[in-house]
């Protein structure tokens, strides 16, 4: 037998019981295996990434391509006829312009949302040569790649650059204030793993002044949130939400009034009536978003208000801030599931 001809006869082979094949079948009468199985993964693959990216009409292509190598009668036909037909419904339903609209979703996320990050950049132009410095500091920068390294191998890159910077911006709003106060620090230091954080070189003794600096880290927070929520918006790209509400919830977070947490240092600057009108605000949050790290934060409001010698004069700029930061960060924390 020539090469040509042992080379055919393997391709008339199935791979896995070596059962003799006849040209037109599309599974094996003897393991029952697709013949075809290595191109239909390629095609599933092709078809998911189209639906990733908005492209209804080339995700369709590729199932379509899959339905000829496929047996009729078999289970995964049936699954891919039917999405077939849905997509077909989706397409005849939809608005006109749709189609260009998700082509222009099918670009990566970093180009589709080139305009909207420029916007965002236009709002933060002045603080950002302020921004800039603590990147000038060697232990920021290692420490933050550090930082960069373990949630990249974790979550991808993108997402992981995308929290380094607001957690970033979260420590630098507190040493704005602190500049603005006369009180030196240190430039933020990361943490794989856990987060960041930055050193007072002295002790603030006034508790309205405390309550200043530590809500200046989720008030920028909460900034660097809503720009990445802006960028999904404009562009529809998923690892933008995402990083919009890990954003949310990470500065919620710090709102619990406990420890060195930035909530502690506002409650230590709230009269009693003044923690009990956080406690209700938090309850009412709870109750309108299901947002459960509310509970957390809700317990620990109310243990501190029955905490004794609680003696801090009202500081409505304090409770005001705080509470308007619950509300906004609850909501900014779940805008992914929208």
């Amino acid at each position: 037998m020539t090469t040509g001809a042992t080379e055919l006869a393997a391709a008339n082979r199935c791979a896995h019981c070596a059962t003799e094949l006849a040209p037109a079948l599309l599974s094996c009468p003897g393991c029952k295996a697709l013949v075809h199985a290595g191109r239909l993964k390629d095609l599933a693959f092709a078809a998911e990434e189209a639906k990733g990216a908005g492209q209804l009409h080339q995700e369709s292509g590729a199932w379509q391509q899959a339905l000829d190598l496929l047996p009729p009668g078999s289970q995964q036909y049936a699954v891919i006829n039917a999405r077939v037909t849905e997509i077909a419904n989706q397409l005849a339903n939809a608005p006109p312009g749709a189609a260009k609209s998700s082509a222009a979703k099918a670009k990566p996320w970093y180009r589709s949302g080139a305009t909207a990050i420029a916007a965002v950049a236009l709002l933060v132009l002045g603080k950002g040569k302020f921004l800039l410095l603590g990147l000038t500091k060697a232990k920021t920068l290692l420490s933050m790649f550090a930082f960069f390294g373990v949630y990249w191998s974790l979550y991808g890159w993108a997402f992981a650059l995308g929290i380094v910077v607001s957690i970033y911006i979260h420590e630098m709003g507190h040493v704005y204030v602190l500049r603005r106060m006369g009180i030196a620090s240190s430039a933020p230091m990361f943490i794989p793993g856990l987060g960041a954080f930055i050193l007072m070189k002295q002790h603030i003794k006034d508790a309205s002044i405390d309550a200043k600096v530590g809500l200046a880290g989720p008030v920028w927070g909460l900034g660097a949130g809503i720009a990445a929520y802006i960028v999904y918006l404009a562009t529809g790209s998923a690892i933008w939400g995402a990083i919009a509400a890990v954003t949310g919830f990470l500065n919620l977070f710090n709102l619990i009034p406990v420890w060195q947490l930035d909530g502690s240092r506002a409650f230590h600057a709230l009269a009693r009536w003044q923690r009990w009108v956080a406690v209700i605000v938090i309850a009412a949050a709870f109750q309108v978003s299901g947002q459960r790290l509310l509970l957390l934060v809700g317990i620990v409001a109310l243990y501190r208000c029955f905490q004794r010698g609680v003696d801090a004069k009202p500081d409505h700029s304090a409770l005001a801030t705080y509470v308007l930061l619950i509300a906004a960060l609850t909501g900014l924390s779940l805008v992914h599931r929208v």
